[in-house]
């Protein structure tokens, strides 16, 4: 190639998926390639923030006048009670009409996406979302599948089935949440393949709303919780990330009036920032424990007048950057959070509230990486001998030490580069339309 190689990156509209692949352009650009980004609305500048060229969808407006990022909040805050329940019993409540959502999302940006494309002329796309947007299917460049949400995205006999937090020996629990995942999903999976045909795309079989891409899949699953597949993933169109763990700027610790103990950061994502009523709940809990703690608050710093002197709050932290001088990650589950606390060694105590947060939580213990704990039902002593448990373990910090001394041999940042690039040398596998489709649940 004589000029750099321009590769679009399209994120869905979350941080998680956002930052995973502001690491993997960081690479790109060391490459000599020219990874530019498709954003929705609500993500404008924030990839501009790390120099990075921003193509910008159409805002959408509804009727009643509220943007689209405006609805999202709102429909948020709407479900934080839901997120109280079971993995199971959120089906219905919450993970259905998600769906329901991002269908609407990705049937109201098309036009829009098409006219965006044409303007890059990519490449190559590299799509981090959990649906297909037919623009990109019909794009005529190679795409690549991002998976940096959760590995069970990918169904096989031996996974347990997605967001369900199940133990995948658990054949008979697995089986009753496949059942309901369908029929939860039925309306919306529906609604999508009407939009597919009309794109000229093949429909998707049940409950999968995004088919493998035949060229290239990259998954964010480090080996010490990777799923030992019954149907292994071809290693030519497949790729594992051990960590996608983006370059931040330096973080200088602010000042502490008892500047000692063991330093822990909190941040529930953006989603989780919206409950502000755990985090008043943790605040106090912090206040009587012997340790200094970062939390971030999102947008909500205004929120919270009585915080402790050994608790400093923010409303944007450099996250490697923080997490790489703790002790201990207090977090969501969120497979980016999850991936950094073990790039760096730290132990997790995961507070799922839904999603991937579930299948994370559930992979914490069962790779003896840190404890689970309900987000709601919990006391002070109760998060206190949780604390004590995590901080104390020597065993256990000395194992997430050789974790991440083995994760960083390879990180999944330089790996995802290396593998987008050797596809521009070989070229794409044709048939887009046609390719390959995930098997359904």
């Amino acid at each position: 190639m004589n000029a750099p190689p321009t590769i679009a990156l399209f994120p869905e509209a979350s941080f998680g998926a956002a930052l995973n692949c502001v690491g993997i352009a960081q690479e790109l650009r060391k490459r000599g390639a020219r990874p530019v980004f498709i954003c929705h609305p609500g993500f404008v500048g924030v990839f501009a923030e790390y120099g990075f060229t921003e193509y910008h969808l159409t805002r959408q407006v509804a009727p009643d006048g509220q943007t689209t990022e405006a609805r999202w909040t709102d429909f948020v805050t709407t479900h934080l009670p839901h997120f109280n329940l079971s993995p199971r019993d959120q089906l219905t409540t919450y993970v259905g009409p998600t769906w329901d959502a991002i269908v609407d999302t990705a049937i109201e940006v098309e036009d829009s996406l098409r006219s965006v494309l044409a303007q890059i002329r990519p490449n190559a796309v590299l799509l981090d979302n959990v649906i297909m947007f037919p623009a990109i299917a019909e794009s005529g460049v190679p795409w690549v599948r991002v998976v940096s949400c959760a590995e069970t995205e990918i169904p096989d006999a031996r996974v347990p089935p997605y967001l369900s937090g199940l133990d995948p020996q658990d054949g008979a629990a697995c089986d009753a949440f496949r059942a309901e995942y369908s029929r939860a999903t039925s309306a919306a999976h529906k609604r999508y393949n009407d939009f597919r045909r009309t794109c000229g795309l093949r429909p998707l079989p049940d409950a999968v709303f995004l088919e493998n891409s035949a060229d290239l899949n990259l998954l964010l699953a480090p080996s010490v919780v990777r799923y030992d597949r019954q149907d292994p993933l071809p290693a030519d169109r497949f790729t594992y990330l051990e960590g996608c763990v983006r370059t931040e700027s330096p973080y200088d610790l602010p000042f502490f009036p008892n500047d000692a103990g063991p330093l822990v950061y909190t941040s529930f994502g953006s989603l989780g920032a919206l409950d502000t009523e755990l985090i008043q709940r943790l605040l106090e809990a912090f206040g009587d424990y012997p340790a200094r703690f970062l939390v971030n608050v999102g947008g909500f710093l205004e929120t919270y007048d009585r915080v402790p002197d050994n608790v400093h709050l923010g409303d944007w932290f450099p996250q490697p950057s923080v997490v790489a001088q703790c002790d201990l990650f207090i977090h969501h589950g969120g497979n980016n959070s999850f991936c950094e606390a073990l790039f760096h060694g730290v132990p997790s105590l995961v507070m799922p509230y839904c999603w991937d947060g579930h299948d994370n939580a559930q992979s914490t213990v069962q790779a003896q990486l840190g404890l689970w704990m309900n987000r709601s039902d919990w006391s002070a002593k109760e998060l206190h001998s949780a604390l004590d448990a995590l901080l104390s373990d020597k065993l256990l910090h000395d194992r997430l030490r050789n974790i991440s001394a083995d994760m960083k041999k390879r990180p999944g940042t330089q790996v995802a580069a290396d593998a987008v690039m050797a596809l521009l040398i070989r070229g794409t596998t044709p048939a887009l339309k046609t390719g390959a489709v995930s098997a359904p649940y």
